[in-house]
């Protein structure tokens, strides 16, 4: 009976990867960014796929299984990841193997920096430097050679894809909560959050000018593609990061409410460049808006709460008020 219904999940979870993938090749196939890429738009978006895959896969409990294989192998998995820069570059004029050395070696090394030797439940220095090393190298753009400018929303998923990777599966991270299966109490967490930010959020950013209110109706085409692409590219990789890794390591050290504190602090801190100059307005209530994601998750330790809050925080700001 276990078999089958596994077997199930996977036909279900394949099938909805595909159909996702399939809205959106029919979405954007004629967009300005297939245009600017011209020939070129096909690798983009199998690139895309591969990495969009490991933490869909995953939130849907494909990751069990890599934690079976033997310490080495795991370690040496790691350099798998890089699959979606050879699909995009090889045999191009793209392709560079100072970009390829990177990407296979900074996934292994990060998993081997984790692994060896074991660590404790509890944060450590090491957790630490790992992360804060992710944190660098995406924001002083270090995987910027490895795809073009138009595409760099794919090497925030290749960091996305080995944080997962190295805290879920190396590190074994306990109750991260990592799960893109919906729940009832996940739905009613996340927009229960949301409810209790957005009136927050509206008279915070009225009264600083950072949000200005439009009427218009939007389409429903560019809805569901504002929504489906904010949950992908943005809420996921950064749920996964604050709340579901960092806040859940901080909690270890320095309990639940000081750990939600200083994620959320971090959180909109990392909004810190979204303009010319430090946009403290937008640090300010993008860290406001971190407690209450970071409610949404530790509420039953799900990180579909808080992708749902997060979501839904973005697609109303992005819609009617930016």
């Amino acid at each position: 009976m276990a078999t089958g219904l596994n077997r199930l999940r996977l036909i279900i979870t394949v099938s909805l990867y595909a159909a996702l993938l399939a809205g959106l090749w029919y979405g954007f196939r004629n967009s300005e960014l297939a245009i600017s890429l011209g020939s070129e738009f096909l690798r983009a978006f199998a690139s895309f796929a591969l990495l969009l895959a490991s933490l869909w896969f995953f939130g849907f409990g494909a990751g069990e299984s890599l934690k079976a294989l033997a310490t080495r192998g795991r370690i040496a998995a790691a350099a798998l990841l890089s699959l979606p820069y050879f699909v995009f570059a090889a045999g191009t004029n793209v392709f560079s193997w100072g970009a390829a050395l990177i990407v296979i070696a900074f996934p292994v090394l990060m998993a081997a920096f984790l692994k060896l030797p074991t660590l404790p439940k509890q944060m450590t220095w090491r957790d630490g430097a790992a992360l804060i090393i992710i944190a660098a190298t995406y924001y002083l753009k270090l995987l910027q050679s490895a795809w073009p400018p138009e595409l760099a929303f794919l090497p925030k998923l290749f960091l996305a894809d080995v944080t997962l990777y190295c805290f879920l599966v190396i590190r074994g991270l306990e109750r991260a909560g990592y799960s893109l299966i919906p729940t009832r109490s996940a739905v009613k967490v996340g927009l229960r959050e949301w409810m209790f930010f957005l009136p927050i959020a509206v008279a915070l950013g009225e009264l600083t000018g950072f949000i200005h209110f439009h009427s218009n109706v939007p389409r429903i085409g560019h809805a569901i593609a504002d929504v489906v692409l904010t949950f992908l590219l943005i809420a996921i990789p950064e749920e996964l990061f604050f709340r579901a890794i960092l806040q859940n390591l901080l909690e270890t050290r320095i309990g639940r409410t000081a750990a939600l504190l200083v994620a959320a602090i971090l959180f909109g801190l990392s909004h810190f460049n979204h303009g010319a100059g430090f946009n403290w307005k937008y640090v300010l209530l993008a860290g406001i808006a971190g407690i209450f994601y970071g409610r949404a998750w530790r509420a039953e330790r799900q990180i579909f709460a808080s992708i749902m809050t997060h979501t839904a925080v973005d697609v109303v700001w992005s819609l009617w008020f930016r």
